[in-house]
């Protein structure tokens, strides 16, 4: 499962840009994993899943007009071209995020690959949205911080 870091949190203000960073493919299990990696853990810290639902990859049609892709080898195909050249379109039918996204390699710090996670402007577009005001589990409710705790509860050294 390919798989982005959005280190200041999604957006649906089509207005913002989002650095999201490319990290190494998660296995499908994980998708639901809530918790504490250790430190010296890739990804140390603690892990929510902030957001779950679906996704239809998409085309631009014309300029602003994105279209779904929904017969399974063509929107597999999409997604495996779009990782390749640095563009993924697709509409999520997420708990949180809805409509239509763009997920756009660019040149980033010192050469790095990094994306931008763009909205794209339509029904689901709104202004000013602010992530934090969400943080919380999309399976159970819980903060990060109480994600935390309950770890640290559950381990005493």
């Amino acid at each position: 499962m390919p798989s982005w870091a959005i280190p200041k949190g999604p957006t649906l203000d089509s207005s913002v840009k989002r650095l999201a960073v490319f990290t190494s493919d998660h296995p499908l299990s994980y998708r639901r994993f809530e918790g504490v990696l250790s430190k010296g853990e890739y990804g140390a810290g603690s892990v929510m899943v902030w957001d779950e639902g679906t996704y239809t990859p998409e085309i631009e049609r014309e300029k602003g007009i994105w279209e779904e892709i929904t017969e399974r080898s063509a929107a597999e195909e999409a997604m495996h071209r779009g990782l390749q050249e640095g563009r993924l379109l697709f509409r999520l039918y997420g708990t949180k995020l809805q409509g239509s996204f763009a997920l756009i390699r660019v040149r980033g710090f010192k050469g790095k690959e990094s994306w931008l996670l763009i909205k794209h402007q339509d029904e689901y577009a709104v202004k000013g949205y602010d992530a934090n005001t969400f943080d919380f589990s999309a399976i159970s409710n819980r903060s990060l911080a109480e994600i935390a705790a309950k770890e640290e509860e559950a381990d005493p050294h």
